[in-house]
């Protein structure tokens, strides 16, 4: 797993836990933007030779997204509009243009995200579990996966250019460390 330089803020988990209808919304659409996004990566030439993978990964990611749309009908809880991240749209605005920069850069990106939610997953988890162990249960199911398409996702940025891959999680490590810095008062996962 990537060493991040900032650890999630603490005032996060009490937050999420208390407004845990509004976290399983967000995460239903984070699993959806997930999807598409593996999808549009298959636009970038550098990755024509990954289709099947990335493809693998929507699949995964929709099936996430089906997944919580079904706890959010078994709960009563409507899936309504999403909340702004002000992590993510740091990370995505941060993308270089043109084709070899901007790929590397998107896949960094995905890497983080999925990074980062392996890691809260985790979290909730364990924290989860005394007050509401089915829900703990379905976050635990979710670590390897979200670990797979971290590493997935940072192995074809590898393969694309090793050396701009390693000069590029630099800085976003940084970024990722100054976004994680800044007040957050939505309950979100990211």
């Amino acid at each position: 797993m990537l060493l991040f330089r900032e650890k999630i803020p603490p005032d996060w988990l009490p937050k999420v836990l208390a407004n845990l209808p509004s976290v399983l919304v967000d995460h239903a659409h984070l699993e959806r933007k997930a999807a598409t996004t593996a999808l549009s990566l298959e636009r970038y030439k550098e990755l024509y030779s990954r289709v099947e993978e990335l493809n693998a990964i929507a699949i995964e990611e929709l099936q996430h997204f089906q997944i919580v749309l079904n706890l959010l009908k078994e709960r009563g809880i409507p899936f309504s509009q999403p909340q702004p991240s002000a992590w993510i749209s740091g990370l995505m605005r941060s993308m270089r243009n043109g084709s070899r920069h901007q790929v590397v850069d998107h896949l960094i990106c995905c890497s983080f995200i999925e990074g980062r939610s392996c890691e809260k997953f985790q979290i909730l988890s364990k924290e989860l579990m005394a007050i509401d162990a089915p829900l703990a249960l379905f976050y635990g199911s979710l670590v390897e996966s979200e670990g797979n398409h971290y590493a997935a996702y940072i192995l074809m940025a590898r393969a694309i250019d090793d050396a701009e891959t390693d000069r590029r999680l630099d800085y976003y490590l940084e970024l990722d460390a100054t976004l994680m810095r800044q007040p957050n008062t939505l309950p979100i996962l990211h």
